[in-house]
């Protein structure tokens, strides 16, 4: 049986044209002959054929193409593109028994996450047609790398603008919900059940070491959640401060310390921007500072305040900085971009009289690639400067 053909509007068959894979559901002609979930055949707005996606009845986001092709989305075509996922983490990632095997739109798997954790799989199917492929795609994940089990983790807000029910668990062999894995030479703890994204922060694994390259002196790592920075920054520094306002998150950071019989760290639980007011007041000084906040957007909509709030807790970074101090700044929202963020800091530099040397600007590790074409496969900035 044919796939549904879903016609488009011009400005969106350019947008294909251009690489990018989304089609909004504003510039989808007339899609009542096409299921939540459908892989379609996509035309422009003359009737000619463009590719081939999924179909989506719910999110604003109507059509993710596959392929330029035209061609079933069948466990072949899965199969092939799983096995380019795989072989690229292989040649990309070292030292680390944990990453991102599948980044979804990033290895033209639009709407699937998976991501490895020493022998067990983390799997997230985020839209209809994923959500709908998921048992075909646990099979291949299965035949490919024979995993211990596979954990489900569809468990994220993001599955409600596909009008898809949350789900978390084991579906298939036996995955525990915890797992121990290395990056860098330094363990982590990793709750695969409950842990924030899939288990831990796997996108600022080579952050961790460019971090620790700079690093001297006393340190303070803000926003820490389960100590990434702070373990990597205390092979280099004298001494860790580690800040986050999340008890159970420090709790876990602790249990990573004391794994890696780390000494010279300490844990502090504490609203950032408060710490910092009251660490100035106090005459508090750092050779060294991490900033890894949560997005301060999600939204074009948001991005002027977020810029406040990045500038903001970039000045009171600053100002707790020596001569020759280091600060390792990042952003995690696709909306704030490099330009905007090294703005917010350069104008807190100002504010703060000081000028900053760029020491390196960095991105999300390497096993979570960027498309050029696709602007949002690119999300995390992370700026490293000196002050002079």
């Amino acid at each position: 049986m044919q796939p549904p053909s879903l016609r488009i509007q011009r400005r969106a068959a350019e947008r294909i044209a251009a690489g990018h894979v989304w089609v909004y559901a504003s510039d989808v002609d007339r899609p009542d002959n096409a299921q939540p979930g459908d892989t379609v055949t996509v035309l422009d707005n003359r009737g000619l054929p463009l590719g081939t996606a999924h179909f989506s009845a719910a999110s604003q986001i109507a059509l993710r193409l596959f392929s330029t092709q035209i061609e079933p989305i069948d466990e072949a075509f899965l199969r092939q593109r799983l096995s380019a996922a795989i072989a690229f983490r292989r040649r990309a990632v070292e030292n680390s028994n944990a990453c991102r095997l599948v980044f979804s739109e990033a290895d033209r798997l639009p709407g699937l996450i998976v991501d490895l954790y020493d022998d067990t799989l983390v799997l997230q199917t985020l839209t209809q047609g994923m959500d709908r492929a998921q048992p075909m795609i646990v099979k291949l994940l299965d035949e490919l790398l024979s995993p211990r089990g596979i954990w489900e983790r569809n468990d994220v807000p993001v599955r409600t603008k596909e009008q898809l029910p949350y789900r978390s668990g084991p579906i298939l062999g036996t995955p525990s919900p915890t797992a121990d894995v290395t990056m860098n030479g330094i363990a982590f703890h990793a709750d695969l059940a409950t842990g924030q994204k899939t288990g831990v922060y796997l996108d600022q694994r080579e952050n961790y070491v460019a971090a620790a390259r700079w690093a001297h002196g006393a340190a303070l790592d803000c926003f820490t959640s389960t100590g990434g920075f702070a373990l990597h920054l205390a092979r280099k520094c004298t001494s860790v401060e580690a800040v986050d306002s999340g008890a159970a998150a420090l709790v876990a950071a602790d249990r990573n310390r004391i794994r890696n019989g780390i000494e010279n760290v300490k844990f502090v639980e504490a609203d950032v921007f408060d710490l910092l007011s009251s660490h100035r007041a106090a005459g508090r000084r750092f050779q060294t500072i991490v900033l890894d906040p949560p997005a301060f957007t999600k939204s074009k909509s948001t991005v002027d305040g977020a810029t406040r709030g990045y500038k903001e807790i970039n000045l009171r970074a600053l100002q707790l900085l020596e001569p020759g101090g280091v600060l390792v700044t990042c952003s995690c929202s696709h909306h704030m971009s490099e330009e905007l963020l090294l703005d917010a800091v350069l104008t807190a530099a100002r504010d703060s009289s000081r000028t900053l040397r760029l020491l390196e600007r960095r991105a999300q590790a390497s096993d979570h690639p960027v498309l050029p074409s696709i602007p949002e496969t690119l999300y995390l900035k992370c700026l490293v400067l000196e002050v002079v």
